[in-house]
């Protein structure tokens, strides 16, 4: 802002000769609206025979050195009266001056402490109005926050009261916090106040700060029922009450500008229609200091009128004054504008206004402003004389009255399978438009709690979230804490951050994150499935234990003397060796085992203790593996299986082949974002960085992306969607795991509704009598489209097909065939060495050897020659050389 008027010439006459009159104006930086005031009024109170020239200086009023140096530059160009602006760090200044030099100071600021003749006060006092509010409302304890730029006059009549009627009083000065940190030092009062179950609490501050401490009060949610502000300033329309309005808190205050009053309403239509650009701050409503500055104006104007009239010499050069002269000279003639100043009483924008005879505001009204739902009302006012009256008392919030004749407005959400529209809807009308698990529960409840209700759609269609730059909840915890619904029944989620500003009942239902992934295909019994009973480190031992246990008896055989025999003859002939035969050879060992392993024994059994020993030890054993896997065999034949390619969130996170994510703004994701716990976290770093985004915007949309991934995808989402999709047609995906945390669902109502503690017992009512559970069981699994529950947890058995045994088919042809291929191997051998012992052609011993193969008889007439041993005949002459 610059000087838009400057005098280019000085009085040089006497006052009474002059139709104007210079006057100094002192603006802080910033206060356009209340300068756009101060010419408004200039050009509406002017007269063509008389008329204020203002001087204006815009300077930091913090400043007391820029204070000083203006008010010495509007005294000496030779100004009758100075308007300005002061803060607690310059008003001493400013009225040292006007004490000093006679020069009168009219102000719109705050009353300053103590008794100044030369300084008049536009702003009335503010502390009557408070004590009679305090006292209207009966309040015995609050916490009082002030600003200590303001002065401390208030606080002081506050805690004087305070200990005259007992009070109890927490005054906290909130005017030294600093910008940067003064949001997060709101926020953690407002904590230390709850603390101290102080819920009471009067703002004694400007609406510029009264709006920042009220949007921490809102973030984190002290603006609903149970909590009353009363903001101690004139301007409670000034600030923008849309943000907490609808909260439920009791906010209450004081307007010195009464819209109403003819002279203001005439004023508003002329100043809606100024233009900003020329007038900067005529876009909005006037607010109270500049309603103020405005009437200072008329103050002024009415003041030098009637000096004028009355033709009193006031002779002033402008030149001739030094306020830092020593000694100080004072003007002569500022007594005389002192008092014509003092002597105004006209009716103006702040209403009646008349100064005492120390330049404060007196026979004034305030009016008592609360703000409800519907926005501000006006239920009183307060003056010297009849203190506060109260007008009217408003009803529409009291809790007391009965909810039996009132209709409660249910919001809710449509989310299959909680609310649902019917099929055929449209021929039907209000509730019996919905069907699901939370519209039979709002039945449930409302039969409970004894009320009528409605079930209404949210508009948004959003469960409830605070935005983040206004402030505002949107979804049905907005529709609650703006009291535009009575209840919520919905899959609404309890979090800290939602408790805060509504409450909750008992949680309906339990849920927490899950895995959703694609179904695997069952998978095909293969050729060896008949092995699948035992694992194959145990087959592997198995065959170890067989070849050891075959070595072991030989061994032992070999030292045993009892396993040695020697050969009994025939009766009539003679022994054929005098050496003694042992029946363990590896082979026989190796076959004794086998026979024993396979439970068909074997023709000969050992006869030493030590062998017997071992051959007792190895039945048990192979009676054990043999029952184990017998009680397996035909549940892994029988059964057709799943192969899962995860089975938990460890899984999940070990392996980066399958992606996995969740729904891209909601609890899930917040969870893993906000989480410490190592693995979550380790999650959380591969989603947000993974490429694709492996976020979705729907929950649909996640499920279809799982359906059509191939199995590269999972989904992380509530548990009971999942098992709610999991019985959806196509039927085609699953829930892996257990819950990787645990929450609710609860019923939602406003901050102390009235139906907080019937709903909450109605609750743990259907718990307990498991109408909560039948209730799920009908909308999930009942009218579940792939069967129920229990029958898709069991693997199914069916009867057993040729490709369960084809292993075992394949074992005994190739067992077969592998006996074929030894006999021939034995054949070819004993064919060619009996060629070389009989010195014959190898194809004339394979001829002999096939004829006694398929004749049994090695001669042309198919007898086969008997041998017998003779005495004289020596004992090595075998049979074939008989023949």
């Amino acid at each position: 802002m610059k000087l838009l008027l400057v005098m280019t010439f000085l009085f040089r006459q006497a006052f009474s000769g002059s139709p104007s009159v210079q006057i100094g104006g002192l603006f802080p930086r910033g206060a356009d609206q209340e300068y756009s005031a101060f010419r408004v009024g200039m050009v509406q109170f002017g007269m063509a025979d008389f008329r204020l020239t203002p001087h204006i200086d815009n300077l930091e009023v913090a400043n007391s050195f820029a204070v000083t140096n203006c008010f010495c530059s509007q005294f000496s160009r030779g100004v009758y009266a100075i308007f300005g602006f002061y803060d607690k760090k310059s008003v001493n200044t400013i009225t040292s001056f006007c004490e000093t030099l006679h020069v009168s100071f009219i102000t719109p600021s705050f009353p300053a402490e103590g008794l100044n003749q030369f300084v008049l006060q536009m702003r009335p006092d503010i502390k009557g109005p408070l004590v009679s509010l305090v006292e209207y409302y009966k309040w015995e304890k609050f916490a009082y926050l002030y600003d200590s730029d303001r002065g401390l006059s208030t606080l002081q009549v506050i805690l004087d009261t305070a200990a005259e009627k007992k009070w109890v009083v927490t005054a906290i000065n909130v005017g030294d916090l600093k910008d940067d940190s003064k949001d997060e030092a709101y926020r953690s009062l407002f904590q230390d106040l709850e603390i101290r179950k102080e819920r009471r609490i009067i703002l004694d501050c400007e609406q510029d700060k009264v709006k920042d401490i009220m949007e921490q009060v809102i973030t984190i949610g002290k603006h609903v029922k149970g909590y009353h502000y009363i903001i101690a300033n004139l301007g409670f329309l000034d600030g923008d009450l849309s943000k907490i309005q609808y909260g439920g808190a009791n906010v209450s205050g004081f307007q010195i500008v009464d819209f109403d009053e003819p002279v203001v309403a005439k004023f508003d239509q002329r100043w809606e229609a100024l233009e900003e650009k020329e007038y900067p701050g005529a876009d909005t409503r006037i607010r109270y200091t500049s309603a103020l500055t405005y009437d200072a104006v008329n103050v002024m104007t009415e003041a030098f009128r009637f000096l004028h009239k009355q033709r009193i010499d006031m002779s002033r050069r402008g030149n001739s004054g030094d306020c830092l002269a020593n000694p100080a000279v004072p003007w002569a003639q500022g007594v005389e504008i002192e008092r014509a100043l003092k002597q105004v009483r006209v009716d103006g924008l702040t209403g009646n206004i008349q100064f005492d005879q120390h330049g404060k505001r007196t026979n004034y009204s305030v009016t008592i402003m609360e703000l409800n739902n519907k926005g501000p009302l006006k239920i009183g006012f307060w003056n010297e004389e009849d203190k506060m009256v109260q007008t009217k008392l408003d009803n529409s919030n009291n809790d007391t009255q009965g909810l039996e004749n009132k209709t409660v407005i249910v919001t809710t959400i449509l989310e299959a399978p909680y609310v649902m529209l019917k099929k055929n809807a449209e021929q039907f009308q209000d509730n019996d438009r919905y069907e699901g698990y939370c519209v039979d529960l709002a039945a449930e409840i409302a039969k409970h709690c004894g009320i009528r209700y409605k079930l209404r759609i949210v508009g948004d269609g959003k469960y409830g979230a605070r935005d983040a730059e206004t402030k505002i909840w949107n979804g049905m915890v907005g529709e609650l804490v703006y009291g535009k619904a009575d209840i919520a029944v919905a899959p609404l989620t309890i979090t800290l951050v939602r408790e805060e500003v509504i409450d909750f009942s008992k949680p309906f239902m339990s849920l927490g994150i899950s895995i959703m992934i694609k179904k695997p295909q069952k998978s095909k019994p293969g050729v060896f499935s008949f092995l699948d009973p035992l694992a194959y480190e145990i087959w592997m031992c198995i065959v170890f234990a067989y070849i050891g246990v075959s070595v072991v008896l030989f061994l032992v055989s070999r030292f045993s003397p009892y396993e040695w025999t020697l050969e009994e003859p025939e009766d009539g002939a003679l022994p054929l060796t005098t050496e003694s035969t042992n029946e363990f050879g590896i082979f026989n060992s190796l076959w004794f085992s086998l026979g024993a392993f396979m439970r068909q024994g074997c023709d000969i059994s050992p006869r030493s203790l030590s062998g017997r020993i071992v051959g007792g030890v190895w039945w048990f054993f192979t009676l054990i593996i043999i029952s184990s896997y017998t009680a397996n065999l035909a549940a892994f034949l029988t059964v057709e299986r799943m192969v899962s390619p995860i089975e938990s969130a460890e899984d999940l996170a070990k392996q980066t082949e399958i992606a996995y994510g969740t729904l891209d703004s909601g609890s899930t994701k917040e969870f893993f974002r906000r989480s410490k716990i190592a693995l979550f976290d380790k999650m959380w770093q591969y989603m947000k960085s993974a490429e694709p985004s492996v976020f979705v915007k729907k929950t649909s949309e996640g499920v279809q992306r799982v359906r059509k991934s191939k199995g590269k995808y999972a989904y992380l989402l509530e548990s009971t969607m999942n098992e709610y999709i999991e019985q959806r047609k196509p039927c085609d995906t699953m829930k892996v795991g257990g819950n990787l945390d645990s929450k609710g669902y609860g019923i939602a109502t406003p901050k102390l509704s009235p139906l907080r503690v019937p709903v909450n017992l109605a609750v743990l009512k259907l718990n307990e009598q498991g109408t909560l559970d039948k209730m799920k069981n009908k909308w999930w699994y009942d009218k579940g489209e792939c069967g129920f529950k229990d029958s898709t947890n069991k693997e199914k058995t069916s009867a057993l097909s040729l490709s369960n045994v084809a292993g075992v088919f394949y074992i005994l042809v190739g067992g077969l065939g592998l006996a074929m291929m030894v006999a021939l191997v034995e054949f070819c051998y004993k064919s060619r060495a009996e060629a070389k012992k009989m010195k014959m052609k190898f194809t004339d011993a394979m001829r002999s050897k096939a004829r006694l193969s398929i004749t049994g008889s090695t001669s042309e007439n198919g007898r086969v020659p008997v041998a017998y041993l003779r005495p004289g005949l020596p004992m090595s002459l075998s049979m074939t050389d008989l023949s």
